[in-house]
Formats: C-alpha cells, sequence, structure tokens
C-alpha cells in the first residue's frame, strides 16, 4: 500500500478509504477480493519477468497454503501459471494447512511476528507427494509478505524433505 486516505464511513457505518497500491499490489488485490481472474497472468508474468532470473534451476512451484478457504485460490492460479511457463510442476498439496477445532484469529489480525509464528506451531504437515526419485529445487510462491511467519514455516518443512534442494521464494506484494 503506497497511500491510504480515509474517506468517511458510508450508509452503512463503514469506513471508506481512497486506497494507492503498487501495479502488484492492486493486481493482487483484483484477484483476492474482486475475484478478477483475468490479473493471473499479469502476476505470473512479473514473477516470471522478474524475480525467476535471479534464481538457479528451479524443479517445481509450491504455492503457499491458503489461509481463507476459498473454490479457487488466486495464489494456486498464479503458482500453476508460473509452473506452466517453466513447464514444470505445481505442487498445490505438498504443504497443507491443517485445519483446527480451537478458533483461530487471523493472521492479519496479529500485530508481531512471534505471535504470528506461535499461531501457525504446528498448523503445517508436509506431504511426500513427489512420486519420482531426485531433489529438486522449488520455487515457493505466495500472495502477500508481511512478517514473513508463514513462508518461514512453509520452508522449514519443505527444507525437511529429502527430495527438495533449494528453495526459492517469490512474493507477489508486500504489507
Amino acid at each position: 500500500m503506497l497511500s491510504s486516505e480515509f474517506l468517511g464511513h458510508n450508509e452503512y457505518g463503514h469506513p471508506q478509504f481512497n486506497n494507492v497500491r503498487t501495479e502488484a499490489g492492486e493486481a493482487v488485490y483484483q484477484l483476492k477480493y474482486k475475484q478478477d481472474w483475468e490479473q493471473v497472468a499479469q502476476l505470473a508474468s512479473g514473477v516470471i519477468e522478474h524475480i525467476v532470473p535471479k534464481f538457479g534451476k528451479i524443479g517445481l512451484v509450491v504455492p503457499v497454503p491458503a489461509s481463507k478457504q476459498r473454490a479457487r485460490q488466486p495464489v494456486y492460479e498464479v503458482a500453476k501459471a508460473v509452473a506452466k511457463h517453466l513447464k514444470v510442476e505445481s505442487f498445490e498439496g505438498i504443504v497443507n494447512k491443517l485445519p483446527t477445532d480451537e478458533p483461530t484469529v487471523s493472521l492479519k489480525d496479529l500485530s508481531t511476528k512471534d505471535e504470528k509464528v506461535a499461531a501457525l506451531e504446528g498448523r503445517f504437515e508436509l506431504k511426500d507427494a513427489i512420486t519420482n526419485e531426485g531433489c529438486w529445487n522449488a520455487l515457493v510462491i505466495d500472495d502477500l509478505y508481511d512478517s514473513g511467519a508463514s513462508l518461514e514455516a512453509v520452508c522449514a518443512m519443505l527444507g525437511s524433505y529429502r527430495k527438495i534442494g533449494k528453495i526459492y521464494v517469490a512474493t507477489l506484494t508486500w504489507k
């Protein structure tokens, strides 16, 4: 977010803002909250053009598990588009976020990294989803970088998997 100006409250009492986002930030917003699926190509293109060339050979793509359940997951769609361009597989289910019986607070409602790390502790599982032998460099893709807590948890899981070599990370935007 480049800037946010409070405009007042609407007729329902909800605060209204004039938000100015980066180009990538606006594309992520349109994709996640307005279901504008045409943004997938633009975001994937940005990753391919500006981020992927900085890394070594990528053998597979892993999207960070979504924190909110949706019929169609935005970051999974971007990961699939990047993987298709790279001619590699996108592994959506290799790291999963486990459900919990206890009420949980959204990570975006927690203010410190320590709180987020604590909230994520024990919430991810690793699936042995790579069926062929070898050691693959993984590109982990997340939609938003805030504290890095989710990315660190996912990368720690992947780092413990014998079929994963190097781990590269790309985020679409930041908070």
